[in-house]
């Protein structure tokens, strides 16, 4: 299908919106992107990462030990991949150019394109959220089937009980799988990818290379093939789930939408940020652990409307938002805690599975 259209309205809720919020930062004087705090963690995440990682292979420790260090550089990667990789890919992380491409280049090192995720998540998810058919982020078909317009099957009566299981690969499907096939297709999910110069396709090969000899030959070379195997799959299962469970708690619970455009004007209903509103939901804001761990994805609705605006700042706008949506009569969706956000996405994964 063609991209949809939204809506141009001259005296938009968007417009209110980005008026309300350039004078919280020009009153407070603060600059919307990252700051010490930011950079502080940053620096505790990716040394946290390369010490686990240095003695998990040059220092072997004992099985348990080696399994609880995977387990734990699974939940590193999905940290440094909210916390920094994230707001980089999104240039909030800092002011700087140069800096938000170190930032977001991380995730290069880590297995997964760059390229690809900038077109895939900055570009089509975040203009097209829940749209069936453009957004890529609610296709995991056949295993899941996550909005009505999607095809059932049998085996998605079960869907609310095996999710779990396959969240947790989806770290490796996407270092191994998805990356290739959307690259040698030039297409994500139907939508074509930008056209690659030679210093891309370069970049791209590298660092897949570099991501397999740092995470699979040099592993197996020090410690053996079997003791790799299980520390890879202990590190890569819990990444895959931490990585899915935050962005699907986000998007696909019981409250949010999955508009479609008129068959006719191929238009969509609401303006743009009222769109993302009504597809995005908060979870676990005042738990300031869960936001620390997750760079501020648990403050979606913000980060949808805002998304050069970095994560440490979503706290104090999000009460602009929720003061406006409450003056213009638009659902804020929030869940308190992240239990019962989870609660809601797998009572939508079981109505889903109904056939």
């Amino acid at each position: 299908m063609s991209s949809p259209k939204f809506p141009k309205i001259p005296l938009s809720f968007h417009s209110e919106l980005k008026k309300r919020i350039a004078e919280y930062f020009s009153q407070k004087g603060k600059r919307p992107t990252g700051n010490f705090k930011l950079y502080l963690k940053a620096g505790i995440l990716l040394a946290s990462f390369i010490g686990v990682y240095v003695h998990l292979v040059f220092f072997t420790p004992p099985a348990i030990w080696a399994i609880t260090e995977s387990v734990l550089m699974g939940c590193l990667i999905a940290a440094i991949g909210f916390n920094v990789m994230h707001d980089g890919a999104h240039g909030s992380f800092s002011r700087y150019k140069w800096v938000n491409n170190i930032a977001s280049n991380f995730a290069n090192f880590l297995g997964a394109s760059q390229h690809m995720w900038k077109t895939k998540h900055n570009v089509i998810h975040h203009t097209y959220t829940n749209i069936h058919g453009v957004d890529d982020d609610i296709e995991a078909r056949p295993l899941l089937r996550l909005c009505d317009e999607q095809r059932h099957y049998g085996i998605h009566r079960y869907q609310h009980m095996y999710f779990w299981l396959a969240y947790s690969f989806l770290y490796m499907y996407w270092v191994f799988v998805s990356d290739y096939t959307k690259y040698f297709t030039g297409k994500i999910n139907g939508t074509e990818l930008p056209r690659m110069s030679v210093s891309t396709h370069f970049q791209f090969w590298f660092y897949k290379a570099s991501h397999a000899f740092l995470f699979v030959v040099l592993p197996i070379l020090m410690v053996g093939a079997i003791p790799w195997l299980i520390g890879f799959l202990s590190m890569s299962l819990v990444a895959g789930f931490v990585l899915s469970i935050v962005f699907q708690l986000a998007h696909t619970v019981e409250h949010t939408h999955f508009p479609l455009p008129d068959n006719a004007t191929n238009k969509m209903e609401d303006e743009w940020a009222i769109h993302q509103i009504k597809t995005t939901a908060n979870f676990a804001t005042r738990n300031k652990v869960v936001s620390w761990l997750v760079g501020g994805l648990n403050f979606q609705v913000e980060h949808h409307l805002f998304p050069k605006i970095s994560h440490v700042h979503y706290p104090a706008i999000s009460r602009i938002i929720k003061r406006a949506c409450q003056e213009y009569g638009i659902q804020y969706i929030e869940y308190p805690r992240v239990r019962i956000a989870i609660a809601s996405h797998v009572a939508y994964l079981r109505q889903l599975g109904r056939k």
